[in-house]
């Protein structure tokens, strides 16, 4: 109840009226049954104007913290997180990526929509990254189609690192359903894997108009902090640890 209460009544208008957001390809998303919608990710607001443009109910993972913490505080935000649409899971864990997995099954086998960032992370610089291929075992898997959304403007809105950015309308494209049946019995081939993962991303590409880039958005934004540090004479971390 509570994210219909912040979807239609507290939240939603005030995100409607303020920043006004333009959708296409809604029609691609069925109105009722289970699917992936597979996004690319520019910042934290991403989840909020991504559901917003639905009349279905969009879940997705985020980390543990959010759930745990102690304190009045924590109370409201687990409160908060929960009824806005998440699912708690240990991103730190060596089971990560099984209890997102694991997650995301259940949520798909009672007809629901999950949504998910095959980048793992957030982009630093607004290109889009190699995706992981958790994407792909979950619709091998499943058999469920993957619908491929591009986020637009959420990192005008709200920029990496920033609570507040500039104000543009975002816009969010939702692309046709992606079938992958013809893998059917094939989830454990990483090749396999690999190609329907880099297919969801191509699709994403195109929706979006990103810039692609063939690297991990982690491995990307730590090579970035590298250089920036080198740039100022500071020496990497690496060289740093075995210089203690």
């Amino acid at each position: 109840m509570f994210y219909w209460f912040l979807k239609w009544v507290a939240l939603g208008p005030f995100l409607r009226v303020i920043f006004r957001p333009q959708v296409t390809g809604a029609d691609n998303v069925p109105a009722d049954g289970p699917a992936i919608l597979a996004s690319n990710h520019l910042s934290y607001a991403d989840w909020l104007f991504m559901p917003l443009t639905l009349p279905r109910r969009v879940t997705f993972v985020a980390k543990a913290e959010y759930f745990t913490s102690p304190g009045v505080k924590g109370w409201f935000q687990k409160q908060f997180f929960s009824g806005a649409g998440q699912v708690p899971i240990d991103r730190g864990g060596a089971s990560a990526a099984e209890g997102a997995l694991t997650a995301a099954k259940r949520i798909l086998q009672e007809g629901g929509l999950f949504g998910i960032y095959p980048e793992g992370t957030r982009s630093h610089d607004g290109r889009l990254y190699r995706g992981k291929t958790g994407v792909a075992r979950l619709a091998l898997e499943t058999g469920v189609p993957v619908i491929p959304v591009a986020v637009v403007g959420t990192d005008v809105v709200a920029p990496p690192g920033k609570t507040f950015g500039t104000f543009t309308r975002p816009v969010v494209r939702f692309g046709k359903p992606l079938d992958f049946s013809r893998y059917e019995g094939m989830s454990n081939d990483r090749y396999i894997l690999r190609s329907v993962t880099d297919e969801i991303m191509y699709e994403i590409m195109r929706l979006s108009g990103q810039e692609y880039v063939d690297m991990y958005a982690a491995q990307a934004k730590k090579a970035d902090a590298e250089s920036k540090k080198a740039e100022r004479g500071e020496q990497p971390a690496e060289q740093q640890k075995k210089a203690s």
